[in-house]
């Protein structure tokens, strides 16, 4: 017996982000930069150390609520991060 394959619904849909949306964030945050909070997790990752990465999702999490949050910024910073020295080297 094969299973009934039924169209996606409207509610699967909540909480994507259209491309516009995406190129929007992506352009404002390059015009206006990072926030207070962001620049103070850049500075953690460029001081470095043992546990920097702890200590950024921690402070992250304080800020932003939740532990996925917290994970998705932390890996924006770090993205940002080696765009940063990809320029300068």
């Amino acid at each position: 017996m094969e299973k009934k394959v039924s169209k996606a619904r409207p509610s699967k849909g909540k909480g994507r982000c259209s491309k516009r949306t995406l190129m929007v964030r992506e352009l404002v945050s390059e015009v206006v930069g990072m926030a207070p909070y962001e620049r103070r997790l850049l500075d953690m990752l460029k001081v470095g150390g043992t546990g920097a990465e702890k200590r950024m999702y921690k402070f992250a999490k304080r800020r932003l609520g939740s532990h996925s949050r917290a994970t998705k910024k932390r890996e924006q910073i770090k993205e940002t991060y080696s765009k940063i020295r990809a320029r300068s080297a």
